[in-house]
């Protein structure tokens, strides 16, 4: 699993290690690190980091020292390393010392274009994890001279311009090809609209120790995804497996009731039970199905229900399901027809599965602001409806009504941007509650499968939605490894 602090956490670890090593040890770790990334990338650009062209952006403060001293490193391996220093009179000390000691040299940013357009390797190292807000104006040219230029761009720690606690960006920022982050992640390496800028990222360990119990994000691996599924034993049946209701679909919408009871029938339950409008196409397409029109209350023994896909203004089925003692997952349209009341006073569990849009209607902001606040506006709404709240999007986040590290999915894939992609992640979630799994495991599991299936059905090209549901069972064994 990879884990994401914030920077009041890393700082504090990095204070507790730094007073029981030498005076600068800490940064030397990091710049070794650094270095070795810079090399690697350079043997891929240039063939070889003898002779190749290097240009530090360097800021005042550590982030710059970091960048002096990874370029002093560089230097001394045979490469032509310039520093384009934006606070000469800020800038790091020692990192400047030894920069020059090894060869390298330092220019204005008037200068710094022309030495950037030749350049292999870009590194960034104008702003640390501390600033907030866009790049300042002086660092703009120099930002855009990167982006323009053939050179491969390296961030030091976090791309200069995003906001390391939410991965929030608000204005100008650097675009790097390759991230090297010290200690631990930060949220904005995991959550867009920032991840989008940090490129591949490599974490160097510097030695800190970080209380699990700190982290602010976390994003599943494929380890911790097949500890998750559900394997049924010797003795299980249908019903202990878990049965899961589907309320969805309406004459307008057929195909969502039938991409929702795909999803659930490659979730792990036991049956799928079918309530709605739909049931002919639901038979016909999966006849395993157990199909009924007499509303979910006499829909018969469910564990678990999905509502809301496709349904239309069928407000009165929704509160239906949401009136169940069983856990619910609400989607699309049931997230506008749901009594807000009636979901926080919900004892067992219930998952909430908004895009953007529909997140931006439940909290009465723009589209934009959720795009742009992902982190922050997944937590509001758990928070508002005292429910786990999967928001969907280019970063899929799922938070907890509980707090704790809010889950970053790390598999999706723009390919899954398709009309009924998210009633096969509803089907597929809602069978993972009927399961046993938690409103958070069964969201994040689902997210983390619903993506692979998009990658593997999608291979490049574009795919359906109804492929991403039978890519599910494939996803789900290259997760546990058969």
């Amino acid at each position: 699993m990879r884990t994401a602090y914030s920077v009041e956490t890393v700082r504090n670890a990095e204070r507790e290690l730094m007073a029981r090593l030498p005076e600068g040890a800490l940064m030397q770790r990091a710049a070794a690190g650094l270095a070795a990334a810079c090399a690697q990338v350079l043997g891929r650009v240039a063939g070889r980091v003898y002779g190749s062209r290097v240009v530090l952006l360097v800021g005042s403060g550590d982030n710059g020292g970091d960048a002096l001293y990874a370029g002093a490193r560089l230097a001394r391996r045979g490469a032509g390393v310039t520093a384009v220093l934006l606070a000469p009179d800020r800038a790091h000390g020692g990192g400047l010392a030894a920069l020059r000691r090894a060869g390298g040299r330092t220019v204005s940013g008037e200068s710094a274009p022309a030495d950037i357009a030749r350049a292999d390797l870009v590194l960034d190292g104008i702003v640390g994890i501390g600033g907030k807000g866009e790049l300042r104006e002086a660092a703009v040219p120099l930002a855009d001279a990167a982006a323009r230029s053939r050179a491969a761009v390296v961030a030091v720690d976090l791309p200069s311009g995003v906001d390391a606690d939410t991965g929030e960006v608000r204005g100008a920022v650097v675009r790097a090809d390759l991230t090297v982050t010290f200690g631990a992640h930060k949220p904005g390496l995991l959550i867009d609209p920032a991840r989008e800028y940090a490129g591949a990222v490599r974490l160097v360990d510097i030695g800190l120790a970080l209380p699990a119990e700190a982290a602010e994000a976390e994003a599943l691996q494929h380890a911790d995804v097949a500890l998750l599924l559900p394997v049924p034993g010797a003795e299980s049946d249908k019903y202990r497996r878990g049965v899961v209701g589907v309320a969805a679909g309406s004459a307008r919408y057929p195909g969502a009731a039938v991409l929702a009871v795909a999803g659930a029938l490659r979730g792990g339950a036991g049956a799928v039970r079918y309530v709605g409008p739909a049931g002919d196409a639901v038979i016909a397409r999966f006849p395993e199905t157990l199909v009924s029109d007499e509303g979910p209350k006499r829909a018969g023994r469910v564990q678990a229900w999905v509502v809301g896909p496709g349904a239309g203004d069928d407000a009165s089925t929704v509160a239906e399901v949401l009136a169940a003692e069983v856990p619910v997952l609400i989607d699309a349209d049931g997230l506008r027809l749901a009594d807000p009341e009636a979901v926080r006073s919900r004892t067992a569990p219930t998952l909430m599965t908004p895009h953007a849009g529909e997140a931006a209607a439940l909290l009465g902001v723009s589209r934009e602001e959720v795009e742009g606040a992902r982190l922050s506006s997944a937590r509001e709404l758990a928070a508002r409806y005292g429910a786990a709240v999967l928001l969907k999007g280019s970063t899929t986040v799922v938070a907890s009504p509980d707090g704790g590290p809010v889950r970053v999915n790390a598999t999706g894939t723009s390919w899954l941007a398709t009309a009924g992609s998210g009633d096969v992640l509803s089907g597929l979630a809602g069978s993972l509650l009927a399961t046993g799994l938690s409103a958070l495991d069964a969201g994040s599991t689902a997210a983390y499968l619903h993506g692979l299936a998009g990658r593997l059905a999608a291979r490049g090209a574009p795919a359906g939605a109804h492929d991403v549901s039978e890519a599910i069972p494939a996803a789900w064994r290259d997760v546990r490894g058969d």
